[in-house]
Parts: structure tokens; C-alpha cells; sequence
């Protein structure tokens, strides 16, 4: 059994009026049509750690070994989506139309796209804006316009950049995604878009949010649903995030979070206390009142599968759990990164309990945000609570966390060491003053029952995720339950 902490019973006064309101915040369908975060798997840690497995070939054979282990392992638990990242197209030109195609060495994609779907899997496919610099005389398909009439400069990527005011730029997009709905692609990460995007010295345009709407356009043209990913660490603007929203189904809140390099670990401690900052600033802005949104977070991919050790894939066992309550509390999409044919026994657990899986279910409508202990504001703290909810019923998800000290980019500047006391009350929550049946979700057993605050002692990296029900709207309380429970 994995380390969990244990819940302990307090009575901590009630004191109303002093933290801020909890205001509804829901997420409804997508753009494109979808109602929970994608699961499944992406390649891009394989290919940025190759020492982790020195036999993985990212090709066509090296995929469908993943990706098999992921359909016979993952895929009765919704982790259906196999998505390829940078490097499966050829990097400087398309074809005849200057469409986006494969590495014909590397692979097939029809035939790829047909042994997932077999196995009740999808596609992804990784792509990049604008169109390529060398296929600028290239007459677009359908039309008699060159590419090199509506897209000129260049972008640091091997392409130049669509003039979104002329004929035939949506033409192109269309084309693309037609010839990827033929081929079977059912997820598409688009990358390196702005405003957002770190330049890391690719001299990025400042603006590329066309490139969101002109691919949203060209789904909804296709043959067959598709997701859109964009990233990366976007702009969370009115204006822009009004854009993500009307055309993407999830958006990247942060940037890479997996080290690269032959010696480096898949994902360090420092770098998950940045994730969850990034998405506790990106959520804070939509907490100030009643809102639905219609747009996931993706906190990029999830390293809990860990099977090499702490020293090689960074992360203890506990912080694998808090990593897990985290992008499932935030509605994220859950996209593993690990290698999929050595997952170990804790990683298989973490992902196949079906109890944790549910609160993911829950958490796709009703997202966590930050409520300090204490005061339940929303600034970065080393000791944080975060609530979901509640739900119609009066559910709520309730998240205790210790970061441990922070290492840099937390947010927090706090270094406490060791076993911390973490407790929220109702009123930190912002939820009635009532009593809750709480439930741990990781043993999924009942706590008990509590009516003013939860408490846990947690070490560093340390979380306990529990569903709590308000026991008089639950049908399993029995009669005189409450007697002398104090609900004042």
C-alpha cells in the first residue's frame, strides 16, 4: 500500500464572514466537443530521455510497443489517446501541396492510425504553425494560389507565417486536416503558439491565435472528431483566453515540465511545485466569480507511471500520488510521459483505482481552486488547500498538500522541513456549515464524519485527497447519526 496520511478529527471554530466567497466554477463541453481532459499517452518524455530506455526507437515499431502496453494495461481506464510528438513529419517540406506528411522512413500513419483504433485507441499527431518555407511556390490544393502569396518570414520553425487576411490560408488548413482525418489522427497538439510560448531563440511571431481558429475551422470541416491541444504556457488574457476557449479543447498552463538530457531525470521536484503554481495563478483568475468554462488545463504530461527510481525518474512515491491528486483535481488532461512497458506495481495502482478515477470524473465539471488554511485567499502557500464544487448535491473534493520546502519556482518562498499540520475549515473552504461524510479517496473508505474542519500531518510532497458528502442529503446516514455532533 502506498504511504497515506492519516485524517485527524478537530473542531476548529467556525468564523464566518472572513474568507472570500466560493463562487460556482464549472467546466462545460469544449470547442470541438468534448465534456472530460484526454487521457492516455505522449512520446515526447521517451524521446527527451533516451537513457531512461536506451531500447525505445521513436518509429512505427517503437510506438506500437507503447501503445499496446498502453491499450492492454490503461485502456479500460480511459487512457485510449497514443499521441506522437515533434519529429514524426518531415521537418522542412510537405507534399505536392505543401500539406504536412510523415517520415515515410520513420512511419505509416494509416496503418498506424488502424492498429490503434483496433485496440480502442486514438491517434495524436504533434504539428506547429505556418506553412513551410520550402514549399512557398507550392500551389494549394483546390485552389491556384502558391503558398508563398499568403505566407512569408520566417518563424525559427522551417516556416513562414500565414497572412490570415487573404484567400487560401484557410484552404490550406482544411486540406491538412482532411488528409489527417483520412489518415485516422484523432488529436492534434499544436505547439510553439503565442502570445505565450518562451521564443527560446526561434523568433516566434508575437501573435499566432490565428493558427488556433484556422485549424478549430478545419476540424469542424473534417470527416471525424478531433481534439486540438495547444501550448505552450499561454497567454491567460480576457482577450486571448476568450480565443482558447471558442476554438481549442484543452491549453498548456505551463511550460515543459520533464528534464531532458542523457543524465537528467524525467521530472524533477521543483519543476512539479512550478506546474502547480502556474496552474493555481491561471486558475485564481476565474474565481472571483460565478463561471463555466469550456476550456481543460493541461499541466503537460504525467509522470507517476515511474518505474526506474527515485534517482532516475526524480519523484518518491508519495510525490507520485500528490502529483496524480493535483492534475486530476485540475481537470487536466492526464497524458503520461513514462515508458509504458516498465511500469511498476505503485504506478499501476495509481492509475487503475477506479475510486481516484471517479474524483477525476468529478473534478472535469468541477475543478479545484486554492483556499489558503487560515484565511481561504488564493496566494501560493508551502501548506495549501484547494476545493472542488460542490456539486448540485453539496459534494465537494477537498485537497491538503505539503510542497515541502520551495525549491525556486514554487511560488511560496517558505522552507519548512518535515511533518507539517495541514487543517482547513469550512469557512477556509467556503463551503455550509454542515456535516460531511468524508471519504479518503486512495484507500476509498469512509474517514467518518466531521463538522467543522479536516487536519492532516503530511511530510514533504505529501497529499490526502478526499470526497466529502454533506450526511444529510446521503441515503446510507442512519437515524440519530448526528446526535450530539455540535453543527454551530
Amino acid at each position: 500500500m502506498p504511504f497515506l496520511p492519516t485524517a485527524v478529527p478537530v473542531q476548529v471554530p467556525f468564523s464566518p464572514g472572513l474568507p472570500p466567497p466560493l463562487h460556482s466554477l464549472t467546466i462545460s463541453t469544449t470547442a470541438n466537443g468534448f465534456s472530460t481532459p484526454a487521457r492516455g499517452w505522449n512520446s515526447f518524455g521517451l524521446q527527451a530521455n533516451p537513457a531512461l530506455n536506451p531500447e525505445f526507437v521513436f518509429n512505427q515499431t517503437g510506438i506500437i510497443q507503447q501503445c499496446d502496453h498502453l491499450a492492454s494495461t490503461l485502456g479500460g481506464y480511459g487512457f485510449t489517446y497514443c499521441s506522437l510528438d515533434s519529429g514524426w513529419s518531415h521537418p522542412y517540406h510537405g507534399d505536392e501541396h505543401g500539406r504536412i506528411v510523415p517520415d515515410s522512413k520513420l512511419f505509416n500513419m494509416t496503418e498506424l492510425a488502424d492498429h490503434l483504433h483496433a485496440q480502442g485507441l486514438h491517434l495524436g499527431i504533434y504539428v506547429v504553425p505556418g506553412g513551410f518555407r520550402a514549399d512557398r511556390h507550392k500551389t494549394i490544393l483546390d485552389t491556384d494560389i502558391r503558398i508563398g502569396d499568403v505566407c512569408s518570414g520566417d518563424n525559427g520553425l522551417a516556416r513562414c507565417n500565414w497572412n490570415y487576411t487573404m484567400d487560401g490560408v484557410q484552404q490550406w488548413h482544411n486540406s491538412v486536416v482532411n488528409q489527417f482525418a483520412e489518415w485516422g489522427v484523432d488529436f492534434i497538439k499544436l505547439d510553439f503558439i503565442t502570445p505565450g510560448s518562451p521564443d527560446n531563440g526561434v523568433h516566434l511571431p508575437s501573435n499566432s491565435s490565428d493558427d488556433v481558429i484556422a485549424y478549430h475551422k478545419a476540424i469542424n470541416n473534417a470527416s471525424r472528431p478531433m481534439r486540438l491541444d495547444i501550448s505552450w504556457k499561454l497567454a491567460r488574457d480576457e482577450k486571448h483566453f476568450h480565443i482558447w476557449s471558442k476554438n481549442a479543447d484543452s491549453f498548456r498552463t505551463d511550460q515543459d515540465i520533464n528534464e531532458r538530457g542523457s543524465n537528467s531525470t524525467l521530472a524533477a521536484w521543483g519543476t512539479v511545485q512550478r506546474a502547480i503554481d502556474n496552474y493555481r495563478q491561471y486558475i485564481v483568475i476565474h474565481t472571483g466569480k460565478d463561471e463555466t468554462l469550456a476550456l481543460f488545463p493541461d499541466m503537460d504530461n504525467l509522470y507517476v507511471g515511474n518505474s526506474f527510481g527515485e534517482d532516475r525518474d526524480g519523484l518518491s512515491k508519495a510525490r507520485r500520488f500528490t502529483i496524480m491528486n493535483h492534475w486530476m483535481g485540475a481537470a487536466s488532461n492526464l497524458m503520461l510521459g513514462n515508458d509504458l512497458t516498465n511500469l511498476d506495481a505503485i504506478g499501476i495502482q495509481i492509475l487503475t483505482n477506479t475510486f481516484a478515477l471517479s474524483v477525476a470524473e468529478f473534478a472535469s465539471t468541477y475543478p479545484m481552486r486554492p483556499r489558503n488554511p487560515g484565511t481561504g485567499f488564493a496566494y501560493a502557500k508551502q501548506l495549501q488547500t484547494w476545493v472542488g464544487g460542490p456539486d448540485t448535491t453539496g459534494k465537494v473534493m477537498v485537497l491538503l498538500a505539503n510542497y515541502g520546502p520551495d525549491q525556486g519556482q514554487g511560488g511560496f518562498d517558505t522552507s519548512m522541513t518535515g511533518i507539517q499540520t495541514v487543517s482547513a475549515s469550512w469557512s477556509d473552504l467556503g463551503i455550509r456549515n454542515e456535516a460531511y461524510r468524508v471519504q479518503d479517496v486512495w484507500k476509498g473508505e469512509d474517514v467518518g464524519i466531521e463538522t467543522q474542519a479536516l487536519e492532516a500531518r503530511l511530510g514533504e510532497g505529501e497529499s490526502w485527497l478526499v470526497m466529502m458528502s454533506p450526511v444529510r442529503s446521503s441515503s446510507k446516514w442512519r437515524a440519530g447519526e448526528l446526535d450530539g455532533l455540535n453543527l454551530a
